[in-house]
């Protein structure tokens, strides 16, 4: 009976429908599971950058000689593209005299903000498809399902005698079709879920950044025209 019964068999001996329905959702797992390695690398990264930037940036070290050596390279994340795009934009306002000290904080928070939206898009690049997966993998599961077990009492009605053999294979086929929804739905909601909170906890930590960075920027501002004022 249980070679009779083997997945494989199974699957072989499945209606059209329900053999889509479990390509389907083998698929989706799969492509789930690619994201779900993908996100935590980048996430892990993003973690250790930030931590490494925020022990670099309160080491008091040289701002313009932090910028330099942040622009000199290809790419930022994180903190760092935060920090670039905040410092320059505060350098060509304050360079150009555009107005009050704050007027040029409101022009550098902007590109700040600006850049932390880039920041977070990036980082929840692919947990809709985990959202998306997760909520709709059991009810694929689940018309598979029915579909099978439709089939099963179709087929029982055609017949005098009817015999739990009879029905095994459509039933067994149904039932797989469920479990093969629910495992591509557990991890992929619980993947969604544990990044979602990273992602939340990685802005706020953005968002903090912002906040004491343009604090620094604005005491800085206000310390040169004072010292222009003095003289």
């Amino acid at each position: 009976m249980s070679s009779n019964l083997s997945f494989f068999d199974l699957f072989l001996q499945a209606s059209l429908l329900v053999q889509l329905v479990m390509l389907l959702l083998l698929a989706t797992s799969v492509v789930s599971w690619a994201f779900i390695f993908q996100r935590a690398k980048v996430l892990k990264n993003a973690k250790s950058d930030t931590k490494k930037f925020e022990d670099k940036f309160w080491s008091g070290v040289d701002l313009n000689k932090l910028y330099q050596e942040l622009s000199a390279r290809q790419s930022n994340n994180g903190m760092a593209s935060l920090f670039c795009a905040g410092f320059k934009e505060f350098v060509r306002l304050r360079k150009a005299n555009a107005g009050s000290s704050e007027a040029i904080m409101d022009g550098t928070y902007r590109a700040m903000r600006v850049s932390l939206s880039r920041e977070v898009d990036s980082l929840e690049a692919n947990l809709s498809f985990l959202a998306t997966a997760g909520s709709i993998s059991p009810y694929i599961g689940l018309f598979g399902t029915v579909w099978g077990i439709m089939n099963s009492f179709i087929a029982l009605g055609e017949v005098q005698q009817a015999t739990l053999a009879m029905v095994a294979p459509g039933i067994a086929e149904a039932l797989i079709a469920t479990a093969m929804g629910l495992f591509a739905a557990i991890p992929s909601v619980i993947a969604y879920n544990r990044f979602s909170n990273q992602v939340e906890k990685l802005e706020n930590s953005y968002g903090n950044f912002m906040e004491e960075f343009s604090s620094i920027l604005h005491r800085q501002t206000l310390a040169q025209r004072n010292d222009i004022a003095q003289a």
